[in-house]
């Protein structure tokens, strides 16, 4: 076999330096001294210029990451409990209004006394619970036993107004007639309780009250409205209506039914979360009943913060701790596994022991809650608790 004719190529061609002439180059076919002068490099420092910018995203990239002011919480004293200051007359019962509208009207907030001694009454009923079941005898006195009957009638008041038939997911407008119903009749449920010398505190008491139960035009529920319900409560502890001794029968009685009141109107109509932290949050609607729950549970001899992963004990002590029955709630309104649609819990059942996870409630409740503007805005400040 032949071998194949050769190709015609162009000559090879460039200039060689001659001995005048500097070397300043090389070809790149045949690696010859060329009289090119080979490219401009870009210097490796700018010695005489300033360096280049930093190069910042104008947005955050838009990734599920958790908040990161944990290790802030974990940093953050403990809230204590405090005694309530009961009024005297002569009295100045006034309509509460909005104030917080920014952080610095919140520091100030945080900084007087009234926040201190309200987040105290808060801490004050969590200690009331501890290593107590709901079902354990308590001291109910009438005024107690009068507020139970009133929130039982507030969940008959939801048989009696049924959801009506539509497309959308979230918001049943049959909502907006129970709570017009509650508006309309809030000041008469008060009446049912409060003394003769207090029953001007209507004015002042009525506007927490009414707020307590999720916002109609909305149709929403979150920590703020709860959060309402607190400070009724805390207005009742101010006029002394509720006394220290009524503490375990305000949480284990009242606060218990208002939860069940609450997860109803939630499941009927459809109420949306106001303000969720998604799967970052504690819980689409509540935070309290995770605080005193894990109060109940302090010392317990054979439940741990891990035992909310066991569904017999879920099963069969739900009904008499109030953290179990959250978890049990969550579990039965949400698919898949619990480490992802509820990650924060996860990792809080991992805490050694339920005494470490009361106190880090409370320091969350104040971050998260009560330091927010966004849940404070809504808040109200008039005689009883004052700005």
């Amino acid at each position: 076999m032949e071998p194949p004719p050769p190709r015609d190529e162009a000559p090879h061609v460039h200039s060689h330096p001659s001995t005048s002439t500097p070397v300043t180059g090389t070809c790149c076919n045949c690696g010859g001294a060329t009289t090119y002068s080979p490219p401009t490099q870009t210097p490796t420092s700018w010695p005489d210029l300033s360096s280049p910018p930093t190069y910042r995203p104008i947005r955050a990239p838009a990734l599920n990451l958790p908040p990161n002011n944990t290790q802030a919480i974990i940093l953050a004293p403990v809230p204590q409990s405090q005694k309530v200051p009961t009024i005297t007359p002569p009295f100045h019962f006034q309509v509460p209004s909005k104030i917080i509208t920014s952080p610095d009207d919140l520091r100030k907030f945080h900084d007087s006394p009234t926040s201190k001694n309200f987040l105290g009454f808060i801490v004050a009923l969590s200690e009331s619970i501890r290593g107590r079941k709901i079902s354990d005898p308590c001291h109910e006195s009438p005024t107690v036993s009068k507020i139970v009957s009133i929130i039982e009638n507030l969940t008959l008041w939801v048989d009696q107004i049924p959801p009506v038939q539509q497309s959308s997911r979230y918001g049943n407008i049959s909502y907006r007639t129970w709570q017009e119903r509650l508006t309309e009749n809030a000041e008469s449920l008060m009446l049912q309780f409060l003394p003769d010398d207090l029953k001007s505190s209507t004015v002042e008491i009525v506007p927490y009250f009414a707020d307590s139960f999720g916002n109609s035009s909305r149709i929403d529920y979150g920590t703020g409205h709860e959060t309402n319900f607190a400070a009724w409560l805390y207005c009742l502890a101010r006029m002394g209506i509720i006394m220290e001794e009524d503490y375990p029968a305000v949480v284990a009685r009242v606060f218990v039914k208002y939860l069940d009141l609450m997860r109803k109107l939630q499941l009927v109509y459809c109420l949306e979360p106001a303000g969720s932290h998604g799967v970052w949050g504690l819980d689409d609607y509540h935070f309290l009943p995770f605080i005193f729950g894990s109060s109940q549970l302090i010392d317990h001899k054979y439940m741990k913060p891990k035992s909310i992963h066991n569904g017999d004990i879920l099963e069969n002590f739900s009904s008499e701790y109030m953290y179990l029955s959250c978890i049990g709630f969550i579990k039965k309104v949400k698919k898949g596994p619990f480490a992802e649609h509820s990650p924060l819990l996860d990792d809080i059942s991992a805490v050694p022991n339920w005494k470490k996870v009361n106190s880090g409630m409370l320091k969350m409740y104040k971050a998260e809650v009560l330091g927010k503007v966004p849940i404070m805005q809504h808040f109200l400040f008039g005689w009883l608790i004052k700005w």
